[in-house]
């Protein structure tokens, strides 16, 4: 449903260089390297709002997309355009180049500031962080050295109930300081074999 304006998209903005696209929030992340700063999603591309376009977009009537974790819904920063926009491509440009600016200061930002307890890492949560210190792993160097797989393994000897998959796609987007969504299909390939 999302394919024709994802591939207008990524045509439009094919020019920021190495622009590709994945699956992404029930959409698609559009990144330029490993920065996200669109999406399209609902059939429609959304831009990644910063402190300068934020309120630009609120009072351009602009709605963030809104998806639902665990339940609760999670206001992103990325802010669908107009329909109207595409008339003017060079509009959506523009405001590209400052979405994929704010991303790219946002992924330096979060490079710089490492996190201090496995709670704080991408993907996981408290409750992690608790059933892995029950396994020995304590710190997030020690998360490291062990790897997701031989953590998950370790976990699923001492869980009563079995343990999503997703539990090790978590683990290992962590330890990579990513989202768990974008782990390439041959790296979960090659956790699964080795599982």
């Amino acid at each position: 449903m999302d394919k024709p304006i994802l591939k207008d998209a990524l045509k439009l903005l094919d020019h920021f260089g190495n622009v590709k696209s994945r699956s992404m929030f029930g959409g698609f992340g559009i990144f330029a390297g490993e920065a996200m700063f669109a999406l399209v999603v609902n059939n429609k591309l959304h831009l990644r709002a910063n402190a300068k376009t934020e309120e630009e977009f609120k009072q351009a009537g602009l709605e963030p997309y809104i998806y639902k974790k665990r339940g609760f819904p999670v206001i992103t920063k990325h802010y669908a355009i107009l329909d109207e926009w595409w008339e003017s491509p060079e509009k959506i440009v523009k405001q590209a180049k400052y979405s994929l600016e704010a991303a790219l200061a946002d992924k330096k930002a979060k490079e710089c500031c490492i996190p201090d307890r496995i709670k704080d890492l991408p993907n996981l949560r408290l409750s992690n962080e608790r059933m892995l210190k029950k396994i020995g792993i304590q710190t997030i160097e020690q998360l490291h050295n062990i790897g997701a797989l031989e953590a998950y393994k370790a976990l699923q000897k001492t869980q009563e109930m079995s343990l999503s998959l997703e539990l090790l796609w978590a683990l290992e987007g962590a330890i990579h300081g990513q989202h768990w969504s974008v782990i390439p299909e041959s790296r979960r390939n090659e956790l699964l074999a080795k599982l």
